[in-house]
């Protein structure tokens, strides 16, 4: 049996997922995406990333604004599809969409459920210092990210793994477990299992406040807030009156005053041992490796970072 699929996805993570489901067949009936924003110079509608592989590929595409409205949850409706597939949408389902597939709306978290529910897990994931994380398949609920899980399939984090990094893996991994997840409810043989009780998380948005290094913190801390808010909105510090934006870093021996260059090539000391700065941007100007970025900006031991 070919399941009739609606695709609920915006941003650049969804794209995987989307492509994965065309090359697997599935009967893709219509693609919903956030409706194009201004950007570029000229501040002109932009389709999102989604909406432009779904165009590609010859996939109506609908851009509401809200499904809130009757005429809204009506247009869904008469897609008459099994399965909504939802990956960074966007929009709040109401109950009316939550219904109406025969199976329901499955979402794709780029987290292991019940931690890291919500906006940003997988930054909050990296600046925590989790050892790994997961790309999880849940049945939808009207809570926030509670649904049942159906499948969940575990990915590594590294000491100079990037939020960046992460996303890339979670949306190819997440992709290959939602064509497993389909295949699996087609063929009744996949079932839910509800979330734990407890070890739940919120994953809050990411506030720029928060990209203001503090080197008086240990180590571990700083090199996961480094590597947690890359590439955006990128954790920085100032030198001789400039931002410097760090994209990633790793825990490094060494011992100073929280923030004082201890060592070659950029080795910081914190409050707790030191980081060794990997990657590095300077307002304007493409991020480098350490050892390019030293050839335009000297930061010899000593240095004290603000």
């Amino acid at each position: 049996m070919t399941l009739r699929v609606v695709f609920m996805g915006t941003p650049e993570f969804a794209v995987p997922a989307l492509a994965a489901l065309a090359a697997a067949g599935f009967d893709l009936v219509a693609v919903y995406s956030q409706p194009p924003r201004p950007g570029g110079r000229g501040q002109k509608p932009r389709p999102s990333p989604v909406q432009r592989r779904a165009e590609a590929a010859g996939i109506p595409v609908r851009t509401p604004t809200s499904l809130r409205t009757a005429e809204a949850q009506a247009d869904f409706r008469d897609l008459a599809a099994d399965v909504a597939v939802v990956v960074a949408y966007g929009l709040i389902l109401p109950p009316a969409i939550l219904t109406a597939p025969r199976l329901g709306c499955l979402n794709l978290h780029a987290s292991r459920l019940p931690r890291w529910r919500g906006a940003a897990p997988i930054q909050r994931a990296v600046m925590a210092g989790d050892r790994d994380t997961a790309a999880t398949v849940m049945q939808m609920d009207e809570g926030l990210d509670t649904g049942p899980v159906l499948l969940e399939r575990p990915v590594a984090i590294g000491p100079a793994t990037t939020a960046g990094d992460l996303h890339d893996q979670l949306a190819d991994v997440g992709a290959e477990l939602m064509v497993e997840a389909l295949r699996g409810l087609a063929a009744g043989a996949i079932a839910a299992r509800p979330q734990p009780e407890t070890g739940a998380c919120y994953a809050a948005k990411i506030d720029k406040a928060e990209a203001r290094i503090d080197w008086t913190a240990p180590a571990a801390q700083v090199a996961a807030r480094i590597n947690g808010l890359s590439p955006v909105p990128g954790a920085w510090f100032v030198h001789d009156g400039a931002r410097v934006r760090v994209l990633r870093a790793a825990p490094a021996e060494g011992y100073g005053a929280p923030g004082e260059v201890v060592a070659a090539p950029a080795v910081i000391a914190c409050g707790d041992g030191a980081v060794a700065l990997l990657e590095l941007q300077r307002a304007g100007k493409a991020a480098l490796p350490v050892t390019d970025f030293l050839r335009g900006t000297a930061l010899p031991p000593g240095t004290v970072l603000d």
